[in-house]
């Protein structure tokens, strides 16, 4: 089982509880975000195991989210950090809720988090908020390690690029598909872009070969 394993029983179960979950958000394995007034922003980090690590992850995120969740896959012998008391208390201390994953994809609570103090950091909730909303769907696994990030920006860029197959266009065109379009085509992050005269933009090879569907 990879950590990947664990995020779809994981969203599903965040999602019965009401959240619009997405997987790797800014860095977070899983995140979901639950409408209303105000808003509450949830964090999950997981691991195959319960260690300090993925307690440490879950500090580093308290300060941007609601609610702190540290999953992992559940012991198969019974003798797992989840049945830890000395473990559980940690995590009650610090407020975060504990889910164990078991092999058939079962989610049990072991601890219920809480808000134990405020901790907010405007600015990084308000990045991880916005990334959330931008990313259309959910193209990502929380879990993943070591692999490219659809974020929404790559999504955008994509748009652009698809749009840019039919024939090179201006930034005030491509502005009615993609809001952030001139700054993609003027910053040219993957190097998909290319200016063909005077505020006209068409696609490198580079572009073209990350946009159009290998042959079959």
């Amino acid at each position: 089982m990879a950590e990947t394993d664990l995020y779809l029983p994981l969203k599903a179960f965040m999602e019965g509880a009401g959240y619009s979950v997405k997987g790797e958000v800014n860095g977070c394995d899983l995140v979901g975000v639950k409408d209303g007034d105000p808003t509450v922003l949830i964090v999950c980090e997981m691991k195959l195991a319960f260690n300090l690590e993925l307690v440490m992850q879950g500090v580093n995120r308290a300060t941007i989210c609601d609610e702190v969740w540290l999953a992992a896959r559940a012991s198969r012998t019974g003798k797992g950090r989840e049945h830890d008391a000395r473990f559980r208390n940690l995590c009650r201390r610090l407020g975060f809720g504990l889910l164990a994953v078991s092999e058939s994809g079962f989610v049990d609570v072991v601890v219920t988090p809480f808000a134990a103090t405020p901790r907010k950091d405007a600015k990084r909730r308000s990045r991880l908020l916005d990334e959330h909303k931008r990313r259309v769907g959910d193209p990502q696994k929380g879990g993943g390690r070591g692999k490219p990030i659809m974020t929404a920006y790559r999504q955008d860029c994509i748009l652009c690029a698809t749009a840019l197959l039919a024939g090179p266009q201006s930034p005030r065109q491509l502005k009615a598909l993609v809001a952030r379009a001139p700054t993609i085509l003027r910053s040219n992050v993957y190097g998909w872009f290319a200016r063909e005269s005077r505020g006209i933009y068409g696609l490198t090879e580079l572009g073209k070969a990350a946009v159009t569907p290998p042959q079959l």
